[in-house]
Order: structure tokens, then C-alpha cells, then sequence
């Protein structure tokens, strides 16, 4: 019998939520002996330019976090971190004092600068940059165009980038609206479609569903590539109990008229069969009275504890194994990992 051709996986994530489940995702199928190819296609709105160099938030943190460098604690930035050149920055009044880049982190941000400068697309870059370590996962951004996400701030206080809003003000101002500068034009990267109408199954990682995964699928032909993809579509909620996981993606839905809850989001994205992009959801067992609404909206749903963790429990499973399971359940393919 010739064996099974490797599960090809696709999933479009933003940061420390998409980076762990990626790499819950990963390490369970390096230990049941799956051959898999993951393409995670990522946000890249709340890229910017910061003293002179390209910052790419979530890409770094996904490349990180399957690196096995990430900060354990933060979820983002690198472990065993120190900050003398930004220190010095600071001291010469330039960067960010509320957004402070450790010293092997510029490292990353020079390099993809300086190739950036020769002509290399940030694709071409991405690729450079995590073929440094054995991920087990093809990186993408969403597109080689630039495209920044910047809040409208309520009551005339302006426009900021994202990562000010978030970051410096902790999203306590209100927002008006989000303008994802630039999307409009940008154009999906090389392998970002194709990633996502060859898969066999195409995974929502716990993002923020406004200005991660929203973002995403901004860029012309990405929405319209997962309504017509021969694979499944099956999202995690972000939301627990009516509050995020992690951030502030409760402000994030507030600005778009989007209650926080796992069915409102659900709903927010919408049935395939309507015209939407889910075919299935997981929500939290706390918010499996969800589950009936989602079924009637024509998303097919299933309760399970979301919190990830990686302490093994009696049956062998971590937390995001169950997670991770569960997803490809929703699609006939958790077979193949038993």
C-alpha cells in the first residue's frame, strides 16, 4: 500500500494566538508520525517602520514561537532579551519609549530591512529569515504590498498606527473605525492562494477577528479563495465566556458593531453555505449554549475547553491537542492523528 500523501493544513493567523496553536498543531503531528505540509499565511497590518527598520509583529512572533525563541511569559519578542540599543535610542530621543525592540529582535528587523533595500519581496524575505530554523511550517505574509493598519480614535482625537493604540493606549481610547491603509491595492503574496485552494483543510487560529484575521482577508482575493476552496473551513473562537482570550479584542468588535461573544463571532464570519467563510467552529464548553444558534446560522459547532496549554493530561493530551483535534474532527480528519 503506498502511503497517504502528506495533510496539507493552511492557516491564516495574527500573533501569539495563531503562533501557539500553529505550533501545538505542528508538534502533534511531528509526534503521531503524520506527514503534513502547514502554510500559515499572517497578518501583516500592524507592520510599520520604527528608527529606520521594517517591524513585522506577527510574522516575528509565529516565526519565534516555531523557532523555539519566543519569550515564554510574553508570547512575543525573543527569550533571554536585553535592550541596550533601544536604550541608546531612547537616549538620543528617537523610537518609541511604550514600544521597546530587544537587541537580538533588531537583529531580525536589520536583516529584513537591509533585504528589503536590496529589492527582495517580503515574501523573499520572510522565507530568509525563517530558514534560519527548522519550523515545520512555510510562512507567508498576506502580501508583499505594505499594508498598515491605523485607528480612527473617537471623538476627534485623531488617527494612530495600530501598535499605538494598542500598545500605548491599551485600547482605552475608543475607536472609530480601523483603515487598513493600502489594502485595497495590495495584492495576495506568491503561494498565498494556492496555499488555500490546494489545502485539505484550511484552520482559523484563536486571531483577532477584526485586525488580524479581518485584515487578512481584506487583501483582495483572499475572501473570495476560502468561499470557493474545495477544503473545509474551521475557525477557534478568540472569545471565552464574552471576553478575549488574550488583548483586546473586545474593543476591537465594539468599533465594528460586533458583540463579544463566540456566536456573535461566529456569525460575524459567516456560514460558507451563506455566503460566509465557516463550515465550523469550536467555542468554549462554557459557551456551549452557542451551539444550537451556530446551527441554525449553518456552521457547524462543537463545545470543548479552548484554553491552550501544553501540560499533558491523563489520556496524553495537552490542552491544544484537544483543541487541535477537535478542529479536524469538525472535518472527518482527526483519523488521521489517532
Amino acid at each position: 500500500m503506498s502511503p497517504r500523501p502528506p495533510l496539507r493544513i493552511t492557516l491564516l493567523a495574527g500573533g501569539v494566538g495563531g503562533a501557539r496553536f500553529t505550533r501545538g498543531l505542528r508538534d502533534l503531528l511531528a509526534r503521531r508520525g503524520v506527514p503534513a505540509e502547514l502554510t500559515v499565511v499572517v497578518n501583516t497590518g500592524d507592520d510599520m517602520w520604527l528608527d529606520g527598520l521594517r517591524v513585522c509583529p506577527d510574522l516575528d512572533t509565529v516565526m519565534y514561537t516555531l523557532a523555539g525563541v519566543v519569550h515564554p511569559e510574553q508570547g512575543w519578542g525573543r527569550e533571554g532579551e536585553t535592550t541596550r540599543v533601544s536604550a541608546e535610542l531612547h537616549a538620543y530621543g528617537l523610537g518609541w519609549p511604550w514600544f521597546t525592540l530587544g537587541d537580538l529582535d533588531i537583529a531580525t528587523h536589520v536583516a529584513r530591512t537591509e533585504l528589503l533595500r536590496r529589492g527582495l519581496p517580503l515574501s523573499e524575505v520572510t522565507a530568509r529569515l525563517s530558514g534560519r530554523w527548522d519550523l515545520g511550517a512555510r510562512l507567508l505574509p498576506m502580501s508583499d504590498q505594505s499594508v498598515e493598519t491605523h485607528v480612527e480614535l473617537a471623538d476627534g482625537f485623531g488617527v494612530v498606527h495600530f501598535e499605538e493604540w494598542w500598545v500605548r493606549l491599551r485600547a482605552a481610547t475608543p475607536a472609530r473605525r480601523f483603515v487598513q491603509v493600502g489594502v485595497e491595492e495590495a495584492v495576495a503574496a506568491p503561494g498565498v492562494l494556492d496555499a488555500i485552494a490546494g489545502a485539505d483543510v484550511v484552520l482559523l487560529p484563536p486571531s483577532n477577528p477584526v485586525v488580524s484575521i479581518g485584515t487578512v482577508l481584506g487583501v483582495p482575493g483572499i475572501r473570495d479563495a476560502l468561499r470557493a476552496t474545495a477544503a473545509p473551513v474551521v475557525g477557534v473562537a478568540p472569545i471565552v465566556g464574552d471576553a478575549p482570550v488574550r488583548g483586546m479584542a473586545d474593543a476591537c468588535l465594539t468599533t465594528i458593531g460586533v458583540e463579544t461573544t463566540a456566536l456573535a463571532v461566529g456569525e460575524h464570519y459567516g456560514a460558507r453555505s451563506r455566503g460566509g467563510l465557516l463550515d465550523g467552529w469550536l467555542v468554549d464548553d462554557t459557551d456551549a449554549d452557542a451551539v444550537p444558534a451556530l446551527a441554525e446560522a449553518g456552521i457547524e459547532a462543537r463545545a470543548l475547553p479552548l484554553l491552550m496549554g501544553d501540560d499533558a493530561g491523563p489520556d496524553g493530551l495537552t490542552a491544544t491537542d484537544a483543541i487541535v483535534l477537535a478542529a479536524l474532527d469538525l472535518v472527518g480528519l482527526g483519523s488521521r492523528l489517532r
